[in-house]
């Protein structure tokens, strides 16, 4: 089941992309050769870094530079807030788009990057096949609580829910076209949900003792996305359901014993995974996955992202003082710097322009913490030189954001760019400039206790409301 060779050689390519921390490869080599096909299908590089006791941000790197050379591939999974279905799932970004329906709880639902979006990895079929890789041939079972369900929604009591689902399932069955099954079930007081979980195809009785005379068949008919079903009464008792298939496609089908007719099923927390979110803000994606663009003409919603927007002050006359060539040699050590310090904290530069950087965190205080560095970095810079070149200004505010495809290149866009642009703009030299809505972010003030911080009140253009900015200035030396 495994192409040795394949495996080796790819083995050996990524091991040669970066200086991978002791026995992260081997990890992995251990899982491709010893995992089960569940523990080879959609993996969650954050479990994967719990569990083998690696850093996230080397796991996310893993598992990127493994599909690039062909370890793995990558899929972007739009999944239901309620039941963690996986409604649909696409191999490239470009094919994904944020308005979904999920058949198993009739809901309609619009995603964000942050929420609803999740990336994981599957084996590559040429490195070694699993039974997964083949949807249309898998067990029922395996479909529904494999192929469909994640396992990363937790009911309120801890237990995942696909694992509760199971506990529900009566009789699960695939249904050939033209087809009639018989199921046959042992009905208790509650409700019998029938379901095919490939569309809207649905039926729902309540069981209730003295409802009525115990039909011993019922029939039902599938077809189109449509169910159905005779009008009776249920009882407790055994109860065959006639369920034919007048579709031209299979259909999955399940009869689901619940507790009540009337109960809610309870909210869904969900363990912690790869958010698309974060895969955008990851600079190795950036770097090697250029060619991914979002094709969505309105752009993917980001809700909670921070950004820090810097610049050199007297960037000109560092031109006209040392010359083109060398103004430019040492402003991309600048970036190198500035790019350095943002992928440590869990950051990725978005884009440079002219002299300036924009980056995107995950965090507030990723960010402040990052534009701290990065002023330090600077001086750095400026103490093997006769005189201060790079004094640079920062600014970082947070909101809500469309990611969106701009000239080629993953961007951001609204008035959250805006604003953070503009408040990098009110900051002088040597100076961090950051928002009340970065100021009130977790962490953020314990971060910034040690500054001297002076607050003030600021007009900026295309904003109707004055916004609070906070001054960070140096540390007293």
């Amino acid at each position: 089941m495994i192409d040795e060779k394949k495996l080796e050689d790819r083995l050996v390519a990524l091991e040669a992309v970066k200086a991978w921390s002791p026995r992260v490869v081997s990890r992995l080599e251990m899982l491709l050769r010893a995992g089960t096909d569940e523990a080879l299908y959609r993996i969650n590089p954050i479990q994967f870094a719990a569990e083998k006791s690696i850093a996230e941000a080397e796991a996310i790197d893993l598992f990127l530079h493994a599909c690039v050379v062909g370890l793995f591939d990558m899929d972007w999974q739009l999944v239901c807030p309620m039941c963690s279905d996986v409604v649909e799932s696409f191999r490239t970004l470009r094919k994904l788009h944020t308005h979904f329906h999920c058949h198993l709880c009739q809901t309609d639902y619009d995603a964000a990057l942050d929420d609803f979006i999740t990336v994981t990895f599957t084996v590559s079929p040429a490195v070694r096949s699993i039974r997964f890789h083949q949807p249309d041939a898998l067990s029922a079972w395996d479909y529904v609580f494999h192929y469909k369900l994640t396992p990363g929604g937790i009911l309120p009591d801890g237990v995942p829910w696909r694992e509760a689902a199971k506990g529900l399932v009566r009789v699960l069955t695939r249904i050939a076209p033209g087809a009639t099954a018989s199921l046959e079930i042992d009905a208790v007081e509650g409700a019998l949900l029938g379901q095919d979980f490939d569309s809207d195809a649905q039926f729902f009785f309540p069981v209730a003792s003295g409802a009525g005379v115990t039909e011993p068949h019922v029939p039902v008919a599938l077809d189109k996305g449509k169910c159905v079903a005779a009008q009776v009464d249920i009882g407790p008792g055994k109860v065959v359901f006639d369920i034919r298939n007048a579709g031209e496609l299979p259909v999955v089908f399940g009869i689901l014993q619940l507790p009540s007719a009337t109960a809610q099923r309870p909210g869904l927390r969900f363990g912690p995974s790869l958010s698309g979110k974060r895969v955008l803000m990851t600079q190795t994606f950036r770097d090697v996955f250029r060619s991914e663009v979002i094709s969505a003409t309105e752009g993917i919603a980001v809700l909670d992202v921070t950004l820090v927007f810097t610049d050199l002050k007297g960037s000109t006359a560092l031109y006209e003082r040392i010359g083109d060539l060398n103004a430019y040699i040492q402003v991309q050590r600048h970036f190198q710097h500035l790019l350095d310090v943002t992928i440590r904290h869990n950051g990725a530069v978005t884009k440079t322009i002219g002299d300036a950087v924009m980056a995107a965190f995950l965090t507030s205080a990723d960010a402040v913490q990052a534009a701290l560095e990065m002023r330090e970095a600077v001086d750095q810079l400026n103490r093997d030189r006769p005189q201060r070149d790079f004094i640079l200004k920062i600014g970082v505010h947070r909101g809500a954001s469309i990611a969106v495809t701009l000239n080629e290149r993953l961007d951001y866009f609204g008035q959250t760019v805006n604003i953070a642009a503009r408040v990098q703009n009110l900051a002088d030299g040597d100076e961090i400039c950051i928002t009340e809505d970065v100021h009130r972010a977790p962490d953020v003030a314990d971060i910034i206790a040690p500054y001297p911080v002076t607050t003030s009140q600021a007009e900026l253009k295309g904003v109707s409301k004055a916004v609070s900015v906070y001054r960070l200035a140096r540390l007293a030396s």
